[in-house]
Parts: C-alpha cells; sequence; structure tokens
C-alpha cells in the first residue's frame, strides 16, 4: 500500500533529556533529508544512525541522531527515520513544523500502530496490546500485554478458527459429493460432536478470561463503613500516603474519594465512602447515597468493622446490604480490641493505624479473584473485554449450529452458523474487521503511537 508521510512525537511533552520524533512513509527519507545537515540519508543503509544537525535554511536548530528503517523491516513496515532531538516542546515542535513544511503531515492518534495494522506487521489484538503496554501499572498487566504483543492471542485464535473450518470442510464436501455420507449420521457422529467439543472449549477459555480481565483492569473496589470505623484510615495505610482527612468527627468523609492501588500485582481502584448513618445533613446524606449507588457498581466490597466494640444495628444493616457483594469483611482496630466473631464468615483483623493485616488483605483479594495455576510464561489469556465479546460471540453461533444439527434442519443452515462463528472470531484478530471498528480502536491511541 502507498501512504503519505505522516510525523509525530513519540515521547510525552515536557521537559527531558531527549525528545524523538518519527517520520514514516514512502517519503519519509528524501522529506528528511531535506533540512538535514550530514549524510545523504537516501543513500544511507537500513538499521544504521546518523549524526548530524536539523537546519531551517542553513540555521541550526538543533543537534540530533537520526535513526534509519528502510521498508519492511520498520515498525509500520514503511520507510521509518526516528530523529533524537534535545528534550523540550519547542526544539520538538520547530522540528515538526519543518518537516510538514517539506511534505509531512502530522500523524493522528494511533496512525503509527495502525499502519503497521493494515501493512501486515501487526494484527489487530497485537495493536491493542501497544496501549496495554503503555498503561501497564503493575508486572502481571505489563506481563499480559507482552504475551499478547508477542502473539498469544493471535495463535489461540488461529487455532479455533481452524477448528471451525474442519467442521465447514465436512460440510462442503457432503454438499458437493452427497454419495460420500449419510446426512443424519454426518450430523450425529461427525458434526455436533466436533461443535460440542469447540463449545466446552470456548466455555474454558471464558471461565480463565475472568482472571485475564482482572490482571488487565483492575477491580473496582469500594470501602464502606459506619462512621468514624477507619475506612479513610485504611485507605490512607494502603496508598502509604494522606490520601483523605482523618479525624474522630464523624462524616468527615461526605464524597467519595477514588484512587488506584497496586495491591499483589492486582490494581485495586478504590472508592472511599461516606459512612453510613441516618443524619440530617443535606451534604451528608447525598454522600451516602453516593455510596449506596458505588456498593451496587462494586466489584469488590470491603465492609469495614471496628472491633474495640461490638456489632451495631448499623454494621448489621450494612451486612445485609453487602451480603449479595463480592466482599472482604475487615476487622479494623484490632489494636484496642477483637469484640466481632461472626458465623460463618471470616473477617480478616487489621489495625489500618499501624499496618497490621494488610498483607493478609492482599493474599485474601488474589484468592477471590486470580486463578493462580493459569498465570504463567506460557499460558494464554483473554483479558481484552471485546475479545471476550466476540468469544460470547462466537459461542453462540456454535450453539446455533448445534441446535440446527439436534433440530435436522438443513446441512447448509449448520454450515451459516458455523461461518458466522468463523467470521466473530477474525473480528478479534481482524481478518474480518469493519473500517468503522478499525477507525474507533485507534482513536484511543495517544499521538505518536
Amino acid at each position: 500500500m502507498i501512504y503519505d508521510t505522516i510525523v509525530a512525537k513519540t515521547t510525552a511533552d515536557g521537559i527531558s533529556a531527549i525528545n524523538i520524533i518519527r517520520v514514516s512513509g514512502d517519503d519519509a527519507f528524501s522529506i528528511v533529508n531535506r533540512i538535514f545537515q550530514g549524510a545523504n540519508l537516501e543513500a544511507a543503509k537500513s538499521h544504521t544512525i546518523k549524526y548530524g544537525y536539523i537546519h531551517d535554511n542553513g540555521a541550526i536548530v538543533d543537534e540530533v541522531m537520526v535513526f534509519l528503517y528502510r521498508a519492511p523491516k520498520s515498525f509500520t513496515a514503511e520507510d521509518v527515520i526516528e530523529i533524537s532531538t534535545h528534550g523540550g516542546n519547542l526544539i520538538a515542535n520547530e522540528v515538526i513544523k519543518l518537516l510538514i513544511k517539506n511534505g509531512a503531515r502530522l500523524a493522528e492518534n494511533g496512525e503509527f500502530t495502525k499502519r503497521a495494522y493494515l501493512n501486515g506487521r501487526l494484527d489487530l489484538t497485537e495493536a491493542e496490546s501497544i496501549m496495554d503496554i503503555v498503561n501497564a501499572k503493575t508486572k502481571e498487566q505489563l506481563a499480559l500485554a507482552n504475551r499478547q504483543l508477542r502473539g498469544d492471542i493471535h495463535r489461540m485464535i488461529d487455532h479455533l478458527q481452524e477448528q471451525v473450518l474442519g467442521i465447514i470442510a465436512n460440510i462442503e464436501v457432503n454438499i458437493d459429493y452427497p454419495e460420500y455420507d449419510d446426512i443424519e449420521q454426518l450430523t450425529d457422529v461427525v458434526i455436533a460432536p466436533k461443535i460440542q467439543e469447540l463449545i466446552l472449549d470456548l466455555n474454558q477459555i471464558l471461565k480463565e478470561a475472568n482472571t485475564g480481565q482482572v490482571i488487565r483492569d483492575g477491580i473496582k473496589t469500594v470501602i464502606v463503613g459506619k462512621p468514624n470505623v477507619g475506612k479513610s484510615s485504611l485507605l490512607n495505610s494502603l496508598l502509604k500516603e494522606d490520601k483523605a482527612i482523618v479525624t474522630d468527627i464523624s462524616g468527615t468523609t461526605r464524597d467519595l474519594i477514588e484512587a488506584e492501588f497496586n495491591l499483589n500485582g492486582i490494581l485495586l481502584k478504590l472508592i472511599d465512602t461516606a459512612g453510613i448513618r441516618d443524619t440530617d445533613d443535606v451534604v451528608e446524606r447525598i454522600g451516602i447515597e453516593r455510596t449506596i449507588k458505588a456498593v451496587e457498581q462494586a466489584s469488590l466490597v470491603l465492609l469495614v468493622l471496628d472491633q474495640s466494640n461490638h456489632l451495631t444495628d448499623l454494621d448489621k444493616t450494612l451486612l445485609d446490604l453487602t451480603k449479595s457483594k463480592t466482599r472482604i469483611l475487615i476487622g479494623n482496630k484490632i489494636d484496642l480490641g477483637n469484640k466481632i466473631n461472626l458465623e460463618n464468615e471470616n473477617i480478616i483483623n487489621v489495625s489500618a493505624k499501624h499496618n497490621v493485616g494488610l498483607d493478609v488483605l492482599a493474599q485474601e483479594v488474589r484468592s477471590l479473584f486470580v486463578n493462580e495455576n493459569i498465570i504463567g510464561e506460557n499460558y494464554t489469556l483473554l483479558s481484552n473485554t471485546r475479545h471476550i465479546a466476540k468469544v460470547e460471540e462466537t459461542k453462540q453461533s456454535l450453539h446455533d449450529a448445534l441446535t440446527a444439527c439436534k433440530s435436522s434442519l438443513p446441512i447448509d443452515m449448520v454450515e451459516i452458523d458455523l461461518r458466522n462463528a468463523w467470521v466473530a472470531l477474525g473480528e478479534i484478530t481482524g481478518q474480518s474487521t469493519s473500517d468503522d471498528l478499525i477507525a474507533t480502536l485507534f482513536q484511543k491511541f495517544c499521538l505518536g503511537k
């Protein structure tokens, strides 16, 4: 494919040691060569580095190093030059202006990665993994994204598609050469069992994807409890900073306080809430209403109880409010007493004030949400919501095909459902994807990617 030449800064804005400006397209070498004082870039070999200056009609703009990559051995599979300048927004902007003046245009968000995908350098899952790598906040997130970038998801989807195509091939042979097989025997003995086996495989993939999603997206976690039970102290202890105001006055926290915390490799998206109680204070009542809504939307509830006192009616109300949620009961202020013991309920005793018991809390979170047996270098996990939705769609098409088999519908009707399954899988890797989806996905990337 032939594209125009694009340019963007790949490093973040602000003062830094260096900036890197990426140029990609058929005219990359000639455009940069017009403003480069040094070696003749158009005659230079691929994967070499040249030292020189960027100039504007002879006036030096900056001393630079220029990295040369000729197609197809580059990130975009096009001719690419990366110009390493000194840091600072002014220098980068001046160089980019010169490149645009000489024939390049400013890249759109994600356009370099989009070209890598369109040129066959990456599939869609590998392209998406790049933003996961950029956004990673835990080692587990980074490892998961790197496994996706190296093609693990691509290979898994390819294998599933091959299995679907194998079933379709059996049907095609029967349609083209009907004398070879009895149609009823073909559906009952050959096709239906293979579809059932595929559905079982997809069920296992989706089950394991729960762990993948937790690692990639984190856990929306709400801290709840009655006023002055130590919710804000727990938040501050986890974050190791004074994020929330802590006082002995009930109702100090009146609105939701949000923060992110890496808890043993799992990102908790923490929300510290207003203490729930009866109150005539209008502002505090609004905060309590938001607390109840946050509990409804949370994936995990940390219900904080005061171990220095016996359960109150308000504690019991909160226990009832959260009983249908995935929750962890936390007995705070263990340094002041141990008065709460609930039957059939496990309580993790902590002292938020003295940082006691937080390691046990971390272990409990992982045990609830992470299957440790499937986290490993050689294990493939789905984690992207789009991928999971497409696998669900694939499974539904296979169920439709299985129903068609059992209902003795014409064999070509079964094939239609199987082809739908194959297409849904192809939409994960980008083999069968609409232009609108591609545009939407890459718009989420940052400029320079």
